[in-house]
């Protein structure tokens, strides 16, 4: 049985494990996890490891056992989690994507306010050639993982006479992207206001997506003259975001503890 911590960001769910219980297979555990029919369900597993100096680093797998950079809300569940079991009001959690620092801003019981400092974000124009479509045009922006942002003004998000979840999925896998890229779909509100829907790499659609607030408000400040804070809303509620050329982004959102329990892993001891 291992122990699982389970946690959301906006809808956008993880569960928190330790890493030295998975005895390597970080993949098959994470798609017997998440699995929502099946498993506990989630969109990815956040395997937890502290070093022997007393740091952390965090391994993020997707829901379909590929494992990513970072996820920003991933990140904040896991700050949450020893902000509650621990006490730990400010910690750095080691990612692939580089380290990030968190720090609690408020808290009540099990929910908790955290702002995340998420690194300087890369950002180019970019067109990706869609077949059937023609040029995609959007931004590619590195926040430490992949991104690719496309505006729009249809009301659904569509973009390019597609519904957004098609799109997003077509350009998720593209020859233009080796390993893979989320793809945000946003409409600028105004200045201080963005909305945007997210197709996750290795998860598909979702609630909501710290790394992908982080991106789609960056192109937004970056090639649509939004402010340099401003708030960014997914389906499954808003983040504020901070951001000025030169500097770290600063990104504030919620994240709520849902339940701590124990879960087996079929054939983990024979997993090959």
């Amino acid at each position: 049985m291992i122990p699982f911590v389970k946690a959301h960001a906006c809808g956008n769910d993880f569960l928190v494990v330790k890493e030295e219980l998975v005895k390597g297979y970080h993949a098959k555990v994470a798609r017997q996890l998440c699995s929502r029919h099946f498993g506990v369900g989630a969109d990815g597993v956040e395997f937890l490891h502290r070093r022997a100096d007393g740091s952390l680093f965090l391994r993020l797998f997707n829901a379909d056992g590929s494992e990513a950079e970072l996820s920003g809300n991933g990140t904040r569940c896991v700050a949450a989690w020893l902000a509650y079991s621990e006490g730990l009001r400010a910690v750095t959690l080691g990612t692939h994507g580089g380290p990030r620092s968190c720090r609690v801003v408020e808290c009540a019981g099990e929910h908790f306010e955290i702002e995340t400092a998420m690194g300087e974000p890369r950002i180019t124009e970019g067109t990706v050639q869609v077949t059937n479509v023609g040029g995609v045009a959007g931004a590619v922006v590195d926040v430490g993982n992949p991104h690719f942002v496309i505006f729009t003004r249809a009301p659904d998000f569509s973009a390019y006479g597609l519904p957004w979840e098609e799109l997003g999925a077509r350009i998720c896998t593209h020859a233009d992207f080796p390993r893979g890229t989320n793809v945000e779909f946003v409409q600028v509100l105004s200045p201080s206001e963005i909305a945007f829907r997210i197709y996750e790499r290795g998860v598909g659609p979702t609630q909501s997506s710290g790394t992908g607030t982080s991106a789609s408000a960056a192109a937004s400040i970056a090639f649509r003259g939004c402010a340099p804070e401003l708030l960014a809303a997914s389906l499954g509620g808003a983040q504020r975001v901070v951001w000025r050329t030169g500097e770290q982004l600063m990104l504030t959102g919620p994240s709520d503890i849902v339940c701590t329990g124990q879960v087996s892993v079929q054939g983990l001891e024979t997993a090959s």
